[in-house]
């Protein structure tokens, strides 16, 4: 029942202004099949562990751009405005996805900066060029110490554009933080390092455009409630982000599934004057998870669909469902 009434208050916001789709979505592993010998890339090679090859690069791409479309599509009746995404080995296989036949009708830009990260994996943004106006882009690097050794580790930059959507100045932070590898509280300090980052970040934009509305979406390896997210909502007690994703993680509302427990680290956070400007507003947040990206049997059943390769046939989508926010905006 809610479900409808959302769809209905949507179709009926429509008729007196225009909806878009703001989204995120990690899409697991989007490697070409080159090798790189600056990167640690082998296993999706030819010649590596996943036998990757061009073709199965083109399956993936196909299966992605399905859902990309998807997105928001019965809400809005067209794709994502803006759509950040993360776990893309170079802009090349961006580009794939910009063009593949599903949207290649959209006119959809590409921001992208290659990153330092080991894996070779990056962050990026696809945007409508006929509705977005981009006026600034940068990738700012965060810089780790590896918590074995103490030399400097590469990780993902966090990926800033700004622009225009029609009058409204949208600027839209694109997050991939230090994943748990050994463990959720020995990783942690490592993603408190990208929230001191991300501070930084809303900060220098906030005082640049103090009336201009910040986005921040990506996969931050970490629930609405752990520190490291907590930390970046609030300064010297008063609040500067809103995250309308911390009461869908109270209810057990996940984007992926790890040890038989679901997490939401895949999230949409907002600056709080969107909440008080009446011409273009959020109308709904949710997490994207439709039954053909779920397992359908199986020890696994209902978790996200991700890659997997059976001989030379690629079968899913991504190990997270992708998050997306309904944006309102009302006509002169």
């Amino acid at each position: 029942m809610r479900y409808l009434l959302i769809l209905f208050s949507c179709f009926a916001f429509s008729q007196q202004g225009s909806l878009y789709t703001l989204a995120f979505y990690n899409v697991e592993n989007l490697f070409d099949a080159i090798d790189n010998p600056k990167t640690f890339d082998d296993d999706y090679t030819p010649k590596g562990r996943n036998k990757w090859t061009a073709p199965l690069v083109d399956q993936k791409v196909k299966l992605l751009s399905t859902v990309i479309f998807s997105i928001g599509n019965e809400e809005t009746k067209r794709p994502p405005l803006l759509i950040g995404l993360v776990e893309v080995e170079n802009k090349m296989v961006v580009q794939k996805i910009a063009s593949s036949e599903k949207l290649k009708g959209f006119n959809y830009g590409i921001v992208h900066f290659e990153s330092p990260d080991f894996r070779g994996i990056d962050t990026a943004l696809l945007y409508r060029k006929n509705l977005f106006n981009v006026t600034h882009q940068k990738a700012y690097p965060l810089e780790l110490v590896d918590l074995k050794t103490g030399y400097k580790r590469t990780t993902r930059d966090i990926l800033v554009v700004s622009g225009y959507l029609n009058q409204h100045h949208l600027t839209v932070l694109v997050n991939h933080w230090p994943s748990r590898r050994g463990g959720k509280i020995r990783s942690a300090p490592q993603r408190f390092k990208a929230a001191q980052l991300h501070r930084k970040i809303t900060d220098s934009i906030a005082r640049k455009h103090p009336k201009g509305k910040i986005i921040s979406m990506g996969d931050y390896n970490d629930d609405p409630k752990d520190k490291s997210l907590q930390w970046i909502m609030e300064k010297k007690g008063e609040k500067i982000l809103h995250n309308p994703m911390l009461a869908m993680a109270k209810k057990g509302v996940g984007s992926l599934a790890y040890n038989d427990r679901w997490h939401l680290f895949d999230q949409m956070l907002f600056s709080l004057n969107w909440y008080n400007d009446p011409s273009l507003f959020l109308l709904k947040t949710a997490v994207y998870s439709p039954p053909k990206l779920r397992t359908l049997r199986g020890r696994y059943q209902g978790y996200p669909f991700r890659t997997v390769i059976r001989g030379n046939t690629l079968e899913g989508y991504s190990d997270h469902f992708p998050v997306y926010t309904i944006l309102g905006e009302k006509k002169d």
